[in-house]
């Protein structure tokens, strides 16, 4: 065995050299124009383009804004509701409908009420009060 006679196991494998002139030309294997084609390229990834749109996919601003109302019948209030007052706090954000009947007097204040609960509630000796109007200013 002689030292011209050995051969290595790994190939080495030389980088070629392109883009400069010569028998390649002046765009050199980078294909012609785009992105790719310009030097210090850097191709964004698919995620960040999906982020980037996500705001401006339809209804997204709207979503945060609607919380949905819970509903409440009159005939639910009477067994349910213990004190002549009903408000926010003892019931949280409600709309009242006039499903059943009522025989109790109520206060009710700040709530949405429909037109069928409110004659039901006065017809019972009980009143509803507007909700107070919040200030733009606020």
């Amino acid at each position: 065995m002689q030292v011209h006679t050995l051969k290595l196991k790994v190939k080495i494998v030389r980088k070629k050299r392109i883009g400069r002139g010569g028998k390649r030309g002046s765009y050199s294997g980078r294909g012609v124009k785009g992105q790719k084609a310009r030097s210090g390229h850097r191709i964004r990834p698919a995620e960040r383009d999906l982020l980037i749109r996500l705001p401006k996919l339809r209804g997204y601003r709207n979503k945060s804004i609607i919380t949905k109302i819970g509903v409440v019948n009159v005939g639910e209030l009477e067994k349910k509701v213990k004190g002549a007052v009903v408000n926010s706090t003892t019931l949280g954000d409600v709309k009242i409908l006039g499903g059943g009947e009522v025989k109790k007097a109520f206060t009710i204040e700040g709530l949405s009420v429909s037109k069928g609960a409110q004659a039901k509630i006065e017809a019972a000796g009980g009143k509803v009060l507007p909700a107070l109007e919040k200030k733009k200013n606020e």
